[in-house]
């Protein structure tokens, strides 16, 4: 069965898994984003080996078809599994992402669409925050590349929809079971007690049990400031290339001091506040 760790892009999600993967699967005192492994993707083109073929991997229409057999053929071992995605909870032509018979759960991770505005500006490459707004807003956005043969991120890369945020964020709301909404300004300001809560909720779900000493080194561990350490040592598979150098960007950017109220003209943080009116009352960011 399947646990989710979904949000939409730049809220935190990547923070949640290693948080997690430190948890349940690290081995050793020493972190290392390779054990990011542990918690891969959804979708990626290998999960539907021999269900479509190269030329229809990049039509939603046929793909969609097939993401609940693709989940159950994953969850034929009848083990727990975690997976990250951007992936609306959303249906096409009747075919739902995912179902409560192949999922255990989720963990919905969703952050201030004022900061997360600025993260798509610059992992994107936005030329400004017009650009980047539109983004925000788009119903029909979606993630990812058409196939490519010769692309090292051939499975990587798959078309992925995500909408607008409000969107994707009222989307995963609707998933009742098991289903845990974790602010990412929570985890910034009482990680303690949030990365706590999501221990206790894992240990819950999956009947393990997590000491005490283990979450408090998970915690410290995954503090922004190491992981921005370890990526300037090791670097990050994730991280994406400037589309106007191509030089590789810190996938661990600003983090916590991406603060809206610095980088936003009135305009654009009006506009965001209005769209999204009342999903931000509602988390209570307005």
């Amino acid at each position: 069965m399947i646990i989710w760790l979904a949000s939409y892009p730049k809220s935190g999600n990547t923070w949640l898994r290693s948080f997690i993967a430190s948890l349940l699967f690290k081995k050793t005192a020493t972190l290392s984003l390779k054990s990011l492994s542990n918690i891969p993707q959804f979708p990626l083109r290998s999960h539907f080996d021999n269900l479509v073929n190269k030329h229809e991997i990049d039509d939603l229409n046929k793909v969609s078809s097939y993401w609940i057999k693709s989940q159950q053929i994953i969850n034929l071992d009848k083990k727990v599994k975690f997976f990250k995605t951007h992936h609306a909870l959303c249906k096409i032509k009747g075919s739902i992402f995912t179902n409560y018979e192949n999922s255990l759960g989720v963990i919905y991770i969703v952050r201030d669409p004022r900061n997360v505005i600025s993260s798509i500006k610059y992992h994107f490459s936005k030329e400004n925050y017009t650009e980047a707004k539109n983004f925000l807003f788009n119903e029909n956005k979606c993630l990812g590349k058409k196939f490519d043969e010769n692309s090292k991120d051939k499975n990587r890369d798959m078309l992925t929809v995500i909408a607008s945020w409000k969107t994707h964020y009222n989307s995963w709301k609707n998933f009742k079971k098991n289903y845990l909404l974790i602010k990412y300004e929570d985890l910034v300001s009482n990680p303690h007690e949030e990365f706590t809560k999501i221990a206790e909720y894992l240990s819950e779900l999956i009947k393990i049990k997590i000491e005490d000493g283990k979450i408090l080194m998970a915690i410290k561990n995954n503090n922004f400031e190491n992981l921005k350490k370890i990526e300037n040592k090791d670097g990050f598979v994730e991280a994406a290339n400037d589309k106007n150098t191509g030089k590789t960007k810190s996938f661990f950017n600003l983090g916590p001091n991406n603060k809206w109220q610095e980088k936003l003209d009135i305009e654009i943080r009006q506009s965001i506040e209005e769209k999204f009116e009342i999903e931000m009352k509602e988390l209570g960011y307005l």
